[in-house]
């Protein structure tokens, strides 16, 4: 517990320029220990890590940043739909922003889906992957019907927020902000809803609003085949933990059931002996609700072939 103390005292907030504003991050520990770099789930922000860090090794330096539209970072260029694929350039920014050359990523739901492309664009940057409650991709529709009718409505969604910009944000009081943050992400317990609202909502006259780009909740993603997704699991160099729980996403029942053991499969055969699974009781958001229960499982593996200095 001490420890624990001590890895929350050490704690910092930071941003990095790029053209449309910043990217904003909070780190904990020194940034003499190994490299961490922490990516937040959609339309979540930094603090989803804020329980869980302080319970993992000491001796890293973790970064977590907020995406672009979330949290405290700039939201997009108007007119800038919420690619996910651009979700990886904020990543490659802030890695060369903090002169990363190689470093772990932790992932949380969209967060590993995005720490995992980065991890096969770029595999030479990479040395460990943790993606909790992700499989690292988003299924593909089962229908090439339902891919055309999900590439129309992102597209019409976001046409639609447009031609409400001008309008001002919604005013909520502390207590019914919370209450729709809880209402739209059932799995989150009241303290964690409180913890995202920290970072996620501005206070106004009035109360409050949120600060995400209202553009996120709309945002266009072009999953891959299945057979793409297996070759680009190849390219992966990094030692790879995969968390899922069995009353979250990937639960039996539950949305992406069906794609976890297609994929997981592929990254067993590819990765071998440098992947390891792990199916653990909880909900989507274990990271955060419970975090001692996953953080011996990351803590163990990195620290498992740990190099002596951070590749800085």
């Amino acid at each position: 517990m001490m420890a624990a103390a001590r890895m929350a005292d050490l704690v910092s907030e930071m941003r990095f320029l790029v053209p449309w504003g910043h990217i904003a991050a909070k780190a904990w520990g020194s940034p003499q220990g190994r490299p961490v770099l922490c990516l937040h789930g959609w339309l979540d922000n930094a603090n989803t890590f804020n329980k869980l860090i302080p319970l993992l090794p000491k001796d890293c330096y973790y970064v977590a940043i907020d995406f672009a539209g979330h949290g405290l970072s700039s939201h997009r260029p108007a007119g800038y739909p919420y690619h996910v694929e651009d979700y990886m350039g904020d990543v490659r920014r802030a890695a060369a922003a903090l002169k990363w050359s190689r470093f772990s990523l932790l992932g949380h739901s969209m967060g590993g889906t995005i720490a995992c492309m980065f991890s096969y664009v770029f595999p030479e940057m990479v040395d460990k992957l943790i993606l909790v409650e992700s499989t690292g991709f988003y299924p593909r529709a089962q229908k090439w019907e339902n891919y055309l009718i999900e590439s129309r409505t992102a597209v019409e969604n976001m046409l639609n927020m447009e031609a409400k910009q001008h309008q001002s944000p919604k005013v909520r009081s502390s207590e019914e902000a919370l209450q729709r943050l809880l209402e739209a992400n059932d799995h989150l317990t009241e303290e964690s809803g409180k913890i995202l609202l920290e970072r996620g909502a501005t206070k106004v006259p009035g109360g409050l609003v949120y600060s995400r780009d209202v553009r996120a909740t709309s945002h266009v993603n072009s999953p891959a085949p299945l057979q793409y997704q297996a070759n680009y699991v190849k390219k992966i160099q990094a030692d790879v933990l995969m968390i899922v729980t069995q009353d979250g996403l990937f639960g039996i029942g539950a949305i992406y059931y069906d794609s976890l053991a297609i994929i997981s499969e592929a990254f067993r055969a590819s990765c071998k002996q440098h992947f390891q699974f792990v199916n653990i009781p909880g909900n989507h958001f274990i990271h955060l609700n419970e975090p001692e229960f996953v953080a011996g499982i990351i803590s163990t593996f990195l620290n498992k072939n740990k190099s002596l200095k951070a590749n800085l």
